[in-house]
């Protein structure tokens, strides 16, 4: 029953105008600063690992923003999956090299894990022709799970593989023309994860991105999505010269190089809240 009164309030939500919906989530952000003592102190062990250079002062601001904008970007999932479609296109400012998404080339879709990442979703799915899939991980709560998939497959036509549809299924759907949406760069344990620097500190990184592209014959293209006032811009970065290789391990080293110039033009907007590090090499002290 809670969640389904969640839902109806994101529902309702989508009726309002952006700058009331990200207030509320100005707010909310705020108070789960303050109570989520366990996530904050997660969010504030990322970041001092990452920026070792800030002070504390500068830490808790920087932690405090990353908590807002995890709210108003959760706010904002009433207005993607809930919003006149015309509303929506209005938000959604599709921008960049997208001419690299055009065609019928196998690609596959660098789209890290920045707060806005639905949003990113949405607009390829409503703005471009393409038939895009991603990779889904079923969540616990029924209900929720149910409005996730429903609002991921609004526009378009896509596809959500679950993690039983297997490698080989994913690689023929590449490879007939459909672009995959992934994102590889979270710790997914330490099964068949490389650990390679982030901000200079090995971390479990799954080396996918190489895998599917060489499976797949695909050409590599990062998608970033940035969080606007007026909603959100969604950029296409020219395709990757020489991605892949024939070294997963110097290929996923060179992800996240990358990742990291598109995380220091925007820090508030990564998902610090996870447990980047939380996998450590043999012998190296737990982080959290």
């Amino acid at each position: 029953m809670g969640t389904r009164f969640v839902l109806f309030l994101m529902r309702l939500m989508a009726h309002l105008p952006l700058v009331l919906v990200r207030a509320m989530g100005c707010l909310l952000g705020w108070v789960l600063y303050a109570v989520v003592s366990a996530r904050r102190r997660v969010v504030q062990t990322n970041l001092h690992l990452c920026f070792p250079d800030l002070d504390p002062i500068q830490l808790r601001v920087l932690s405090r923003r990353v908590f807002v904008r995890f709210a108003q970007a959760w706010l904002d999932r009433g207005w993607l999956w809930h919003g006149a479609p015309d509303l929506v296109r209005l938000r959604l400012k599709l921008t960049g090299a997208v001419e690299e998404l055009s065609g019928s080339d196998p690609v596959v879709i660098f789209a890290p894990h920045f707060v806005g990442l639905d949003a990113g979703w949405t607009a390829l799915t409503q703005h471009l022709p393409r038939h895009f899939t991603t990779i889904y991980t079923d969540q616990s709560n029924a209900v929720a799970d149910a409005w996730i998939l429903q609002g991921r497959q609004r526009f378009g036509s896509s596809r959500l593989f679950g993690r039983a549809d297997g490698v080989k299924t994913i690689v023929a759907s590449l490879r007939q023309g459909d672009p995959l949406y992934l994102l590889p760069d979270m710790n997914f344990g330490p099964q068949e994860s490389l650990f390679v620097p982030f901000y200079g500190v090995s971390a479990a990184t799954v080396p996918s991105l190489s895998r599917f592209a060489r499976l797949g014959r695909a050409k590599v293209v990062p998608v970033v999505t940035r969080m606007t006032p007026k909603g959100y811009e969604v950029q296409v970065l020219p395709a990757w010269a020489g991605f892949p290789t024939d070294d997963p391990l110097a290929d996923t080293v060179l992800m996240n190089e990358r990742l990291q110039t598109y995380i220091d033009a925007m820090p508030d907007q990564y998902y610090w809240v996870h447990k980047r590090f939380k996998d450590r090499p043999l012998g190296q002290p737990d982080f959290y």
